[in-house]
C-alpha cells in the first residue's frame, strides 16, 4: 500500500522518514551493482574499448539509468526494492524535468567529493533525511510501502 496524497510526506510525521537514510544507502549500493552490470553488458558494443574509459561509461550509464527510472516511477530500481521513493515539495512523484534536475544534482555531487560528503551528512542529520540536491530542489525520499 502506498501513501495517499492526504498523508502528505512533508508533514512532521516521522513514519515517512524513519530509516530512510539507511534504506537510501542500501538502494545506492544496489543501483551501483546494477549500473556496473549494465556497463559490463555494454562493453562488447564498444569493441571492449570501454574498459579504458569505464568510469566515464559508468557515469553516463548511471545518469541515464537514474533519470529514466526516477522519471518513470519516482525511484530507481534499488529504491523500489528498499520501499522508498522521491517526492516533490507538494508530495507528488517527480516529473521528468525534476527527475532530470535531481539526477544532474546527484551527478555533480558525485563528481565533487566534498559535495557528496555534505550530502551524506545532511541525509544523516536532517529530520527528513534530505541530501544536498533534495534541499536545493525541495524533494525528499519517503517510505512508499507501509
Amino acid at each position: 500500500m502506498t501513501y495517499s496524497m492526504d498523508d502528505t510526506p512533508h508533514s512532521s510525521d516521522a513514519r515517512h522518514y524513519a530509516g530512510v537514510p539507511f534504506r537510501r544507502g542500501i538502494a545506492w549500493v544496489l543501483d551501483m551493482i546494477l549500473i556496473a552490470l549494465l556497463c559490463t553488458l555494454i562493453l562488447p558494443f564498444t569493441a571492449f574499448t570501454g574498459v579504458f574509459f569505464f568510469p566515464v561509461l559508468m557515469l553516463v550509464t548511471g545518469f541515464i539509468y537514474r533519470w529514466f527510472t526516477i522519471a518513470g516511477g519516482s525511484s530507481t530500481w534499488g529504491m523500489r526494492i528498499m520501499g522508498i521513493g522521491l517526492r516533490d515539495h507538494h508530495g507528488a512523484e517527480l516529473s521528468s524535468g525534476l527527475a532530470l534536475a535531481h539526477t544532474f544534482g546527484y551527478s555533480i555531487s558525485v563528481a565533487i567529493p566534498p559535495l557528496q560528503l555534505i550530502s551524506v551528512i545532511l541525509m544523516l542529520v536532517t529530520p527528513r533525511g534530505q541530501g544536498l540536491t533534495d534541499h536545493l530542489l525541495g524533494t525528499t525520499a519517503i517510505h512508499t510501502i507501509r
